[in-house]
């Protein structure tokens, strides 16, 4: 069931973004741009928006997407070319609070049909994910100063949520062919349920609860399984930890039984890899399915998901 999938090559990269499913700059001289085809034309912000398109749009969209496989999408800058294509798209689907130049870009667009996939299911506040433990002599943020976790992706119920606004969405901007996005959404809302069980039967009996992992993109899926993700990071993957975090953390993977921390692909390993040397943990990868390249474990969110389906049983224990 539980099967790593082969990973995609360079090849198939290189071809999917010919066909329309990089850039937005790899294919602005392509009739498949965004605005320059006879389907319905929608620019996605990054992978797992893509994705929901892609599922949802089947034979009738034309999908391409400003983060191009392999970049770390909160860090994304738009070029003047990019922005232009975004305002010749007939649909514009984004996850507002996750790339700040996306959002200004959209605001600032002409695009009749914004999906804001941060409007389609509940946002949650995590706690304060850039330090979520107290420090001694530290000051620490109030309640307010919190932000809502945007990782509902990796949650299968609240994706399932998101695909249900888009494909509404879908339906209203293009209603010649309402009927097979109605269709296609029910098909992918079956598949993520089927995924949701998956994950809660084999996640209800593990000998630890708790998991390490580069950055606080798990918050959703923790909750969902009664796990509890503990970040090195906070929701930027790039900020870096304070030393008295670090030590935090090697005292509770003795307590917890902790066995494994986590890093994804998309951003460095060093410290990570650095913590689980010095705390005498194994490593592992739990992808935050934030972008699908070469080194990923599948070629799409489903794949990807399983596989950290079986990293997360493997590293905690499950019976």
């Amino acid at each position: 069931m539980n099967v790593r999938r082969p990973q995609i090559s360079g090849i198939a990269i290189a071809a999917a973004t010919a066909l329309g499913l990089g850039t937005l700059s790899a294919c602005s001289d392509d009739s498949s741009a965004a605005g320059n085809s006879d389907k319905f034309d929608v620019v996605a912000s990054f992978y797992p928006m893509q994705f929901l398109a892609e599922q949802i749009g089947g034979d009738h969209v034309n999908v391409t997407t400003l983060t191009e496989p392999g970049q770390e999408p909160h860090d994304l800058e738009l070029s003047t070319k990019q922005t232009a294509e975004l305002g010749e798209a007939d649909a514009v689907l984004y996850l507002k609070t996750l790339q700040p130049a996306v959002d200004e870009a959209v605001d600032q667009s002409g695009v009749k049909t914004k999906i804001d996939a941060a409007t389609l299911t509940e946002l949650e506040d995590h706690g304060n994910l850039e330090d979520s433990h107290e420090h001694e002599g530290e000051e620490q943020p109030s309640e307010e100063e919190h932000a809502l976790d945007p990782h509902v992706w990796l949650d299968p119920v609240k994706y399932a949520e998101v695909a249900e606004g888009v494909g509404k969405a879908f339906e209203k901007a293009d209603p010649d062919n309402a009927a097979d996005y109605r269709k296609n959404t029910e098909d992918l809302v079956k598949k993520l349920d089927a995924l949701n069980t998956e994950f809660a039967d084999g996640l209800k009996n593990s000998k630890t609860k708790v998991f390490f992992t580069n950055h606080a993109a798990f918050g959703y899926l923790a909750e969902r399984y009664g796990l509890t993700q503990e970040a090195i990071s906070g929701l930027d993957p790039e900020s870096e930890p304070s030393p008295a975090r670090i030590k935090e953390l090697q005292e509770e993977a003795k307590a917890d039984g902790v066995t494994t921390v986590f890093y994804e692909t998309l951003v460095s390993d060093k410290t990570a890899k650095t913590l689980a040397q010095d705390a005498g943990l194994k490593t592992d990868v739990l992808d935050p399915l934030e972008g699908i390249t070469d080194k990923s474990k599948g070629d799409d969110y489903f794949q990807v998901m399983e596989a950290n389906l079986a990293a997360l049983e493997k590293a905690l224990g499950t019976k």
